[in-house]
């Protein structure tokens, strides 16, 4: 009887346990969103700003303590040029918790500081497929596109950026120039 009562709790602890991330993870999607419009709807550049860093700061908070440990560290190694250690890094919070999007994105990063442009773009094209709100993602994207003067993916890329954080700074302007590189003189 005792075993039984043993099986039965490990056999529904998963179901507890998925139950109690469920609503955590619909809250923070919730958030996300609430973020994201609130960005969508800022009436100035310097009113976008701190809500584009709430936001990044928001999806690198995504994952466990040991994910956030290990993004900690990524971040670092990033920002100090440590590239191959922050891929290792973003690779291990990866395999710990696959779902969070920012990961990919932090990675594609240290790849494209490397030179992998191919291995950046499969990981923002995986950051997108997570949360295709991630404007830092359209971002990047335009600028690898544009770095390769593939002008209409450029141009693609910087509208999808545009239609998420329309206060990107020098956003307009950027809008036409690519615009202009991708389908000629407009008039």
């Amino acid at each position: 009887m005792r075993h039984l009562l043993w099986v039965l709790l490990i056999c529904a602890a998963p179901s507890v346990a998925e139950s109690q991330s469920q609503p955590q993870s619909q809250s923070r999607r919730v958030a996300a969103d609430r973020m994201l419009d609130a960005l969508k709807s800022a009436p100035s550049e310097a009113e976008a700003a701190p809500m584009e860093l709430r936001l990044e700061q928001f999806w690198l908070e995504q994952g466990s303590p040991a994910v956030t440990l290990l993004v900690g560290r990524g971040v670092r190694d990033l920002a100090a040029g440590a590239n191959q250690e922050a891929i290792g890094d973003f690779d291990a919070a990866i395999a710990l918790d696959p779902d969070v999007a920012e990961l990919y994105y932090r990675r594609g990063l240290a790849k494209l500081a490397l030179g992998d442009t191919r291995g950046a773009v499969r990981d923002i094209e995986e950051t997108l497929r997570r949360e295709p709100r991630h404007f830092a993602a359209w971002r990047t994207l335009s600028h690898v596109a544009e770095n390769r003067q593939d002008w209409k993916s450029a141009y693609a890329a910087w509208q999808k950026l545009l239609d998420i954080d329309p206060k990107t700074p020098g956003g307009a302007d950027k809008l036409k120039d690519l615009k202009r590189r991708a389908l000629g003189e407009v008039t």
